[in-house]
């Protein structure tokens, strides 16, 4: 996951199709955190991943600064789990 922050502009907006990824599209579109659509959604709702901007009525996407923050705590806990 790490190596693929790094594509990763310094600020705007992902789309969710750009954070979960979408192997249908050509070309396919990796994922950065690879969940599926619901499961994303569900976290955003409990407060796992981060809250959504409305950029327009049909229109929603995530701060590229607080997926970043979400793949690098997402990184320690997998570590965390790793080492009990």
């Amino acid at each position: 996951m790490q190596q693929q922050t790094h594509q990763l502009p310094e600020t705007g907006y992902l789309r969710i199709f750009q954070v979960i990824g979408n192997p249908k599209a050509s070309p396919p579109v990796p994922a950065i955190i690879p969940v599926s659509r619901s499961t994303f959604l569900n976290w955003v709702k409990s407060g796992k991943a981060p809250q959504p901007v409305k950029l327009g009525e049909r229109t929603t996407a995530w701060r590229v600064e607080d997926i970043r923050a979400l793949v690098e705590k997402l990184g320690e806990t997998e570590a965390i789990g790793g080492v009990q």
